[in-house]
Parts: C-alpha cells; sequence; structure tokens
C-alpha cells in the first residue's frame, strides 16, 4: 500500500525497549507519587434487619476508615486534609478499625485537634490494629483516650437513636493483643445489632457462625493488598487478612455483611498500585 512503511525489527525493539523503560520508571513514581495520595469514597448500601423487618441502624449514615500508619510518608498536614474530607461527609457515626502509626512518631499527639474536630452525632469509635499494638501501644491508648474518640478494647458501647438500640463493640488486636469475643459481647443476645470492630478481617468467620447479634463486621489491615495488578488478585496479604481482602462480602448461612476497606496509608513500602486509598460511607436502609 503506497504510503506505508513497514516497522524495522530495530525499530520495533527500540518501542518494546521504550515501553519497558516506561514501565519500570513510570510505574513507581505513580504508586508513590499519585495513587497512594488519591483517596476514593466508596459508597455501600446496606439493608440490615431484625425481628420485625427494621433495623435501629436505618437511615444511619456511617463513615469507616482504617491504616492511617501515621509517620510513614503520612504525616500532620494529610491528616488534616482527611479530617476536613470525613466532616464534609457529615456522618452520623465514625469508626476507625486499627493501625493509627506505622510505628510511634514524636509528633502523634499533635494531632490532636485534628481528631478532635471530627464530628458525629451518634459517636466515635476507634479500635487498635497489629502496629499500633506492636510499639508503645500506652502511648496509641492514651492519643485515643484525649481525642474524642472512645476506644475499645474488648468492649461494648450502646448508642440511642429515635427510641431504639444498637450496640458498637470492638475487640483487641488479633495478632499483637488479648482478644475476647465472649467478654466483648457479653450481656448481648440475638436480638441485638451489634457492629462489630476487628481490625483482621478474617475473624469474621467467627463471628458470622457463633455470634447471630453481630450484623455488621468492619475491618481494615489488609490495605486491599496495597499493589495489585490487573486482572490478578493482591501480590501479599498479611496474616489474618488473606480470605477477605477488600470490599463488601456476605458470610455464612445468615448472609453476615463484612466490610473490609483498602484503608488510607500504606506500611512495607510507600506506594500503592491499582488499589487506591479508600474512605468507607455506607447508609443503612
Amino acid at each position: 500500500m503506497a504510503g506505508h512503511r513497514k516497522i524495522t525489527r530495530r525499530q520495533f525493539m527500540k518501542w518494546i525497549a521504550g515501553i519497558g523503560l516506561f514501565g519500570a520508571v513510570g510505574t513507581p513514581l505513580y504508586s508513590f507519587g499519585f495513587e497512594r495520595g488519591w483517596l476514593e469514597v466508596t459508597n455501600v448500601s446496606l439493608r440490615l434487619g431484625d425481628g420485625d423487618g427494621v433495623s435501629p441502624l436505618q437511615g444511619l449514615r456511617l463513615v469507616h476508615f482504617s491504616d492511617i500508619h501515621y509517620g510513614f510518608y503520612w504525616g500532620r498536614e494529610q491528616f488534616v486534609e482527611l479530617a476536613e474530607r470525613i466532616n464534609r461527609l457529615k456522618p452520623d457515626l465514625i469508626c476507625f478499625t486499627g493501625d493509627l502509626v506505622d510505628s510511634v512518631p514524636d509528633d502523634l499527639m499533635n494531632c490532636l485537634s485534628i481528631v478532635q474536630s471530627l464530628e458525629a452525632p451518634y459517636g466515635k469509635f476507634a479500635i487498635l490494629g497489629n502496629h499500633d499494638s506492636r510499639h508503645e501501644v500506652n502511648q496509641v491508648v492514651d492519643f485515643w483516650a484525649e481525642s474524642g474518640f472512645k476506644l475499645l478494647i474488648n468492649e461494648q458501647v450502646a448508642v440511642e437513636r429515635e427510641g431504639r438500640r444498637f450496640i458498637v463493640a470492638g475487640t483487641d488486636d488479633y495478632l499483637n493483643g488479648s482478644p475476647d469475643l465472649p467478654l466483648t459481647l457479653r450481656d448481648t443476645s440475638e436480638d441485638d445489632t451489634v457492629i462489630m470492630l476487628i481490625h483482621e478481617p478474617d475473624i469474621a468467620d467467627v463471628c458470622a457462625l457463633s455470634y447471630p447479634q453481630v450484623k455488621l463486621q468492619l475491618s481494615g489491615h489488609s490495605h486491599g493488598g496495597q499493589v495489585r495488578l490487573p486482572l490478578l488478585s493482591a501480590l501479599a496479604t498479611p496474616p489474618a487478612g488473606k480470605k477477605y481482602v477488600s470490599g463488601l462480602y456476605w458470610l455464612g448461612d445468615r448472609k453476615m455483611p463484612l466490610y473490609t476497606t483498602r484503608g488510607i496509608g500504606t506500611t512495607g513500602l510507600p506506594i500503592r498500585l491499582f488499589c487506591r486509598p479508600e474512605l468507607t460511607v455506607m447508609g443503612f436502609v
């Protein structure tokens, strides 16, 4: 065909080399400099019912976030931006599911005012993650004690809303703490509506099988894998975060919902690839 020029083998090899060079240089730059800070707000709609078909959570707006890993390429400026983003979502309830820190930084207490600025009329709740428990856990506990959040360590809080009651419960961390589900759920019955906060998502199998009062589990820990490849699963996932890596799952015969968030920060390597950080907004219908 007139005007059509064949590509020589040398030109083709240069083209392939160029693509390889772009991938080798561009992918790390993208995963560190762009996607790592490209927060995605995920909206999830859930229908939960008790014996009369109406859940005390109906109409509630819950914001769930996890795995900040403060101090590991994630600092005060990012914390301020995150808090502003959460407040713009106007949550009724806020739940944080662990790993506030990567290791405890010297300036952690300087972030208290940021966390105190978060607003939710039905409460703000947090649990410890494996990184929190691995280091100076008392510093993390002290932080939450002054933050306006209720830190749940094998305990529960009953919340009254429009004449109905639900319970927010949370365990100690399963990898580095002393978790106790029976203690956490003491004095509850299968007729209760419990939102269970457990850092490691794979523990949901226990909740789905043995604790019908747990109507929803919220978890983090896995970071969604943090690095994923197209059409493939996460390259690596942590212990107790291998089965339920990211998103919404329905478990057991009663179809208990578990939501595993991809989290906010990073650990190990300060990169994300095809796995954006996530802020989850749950609406109950």
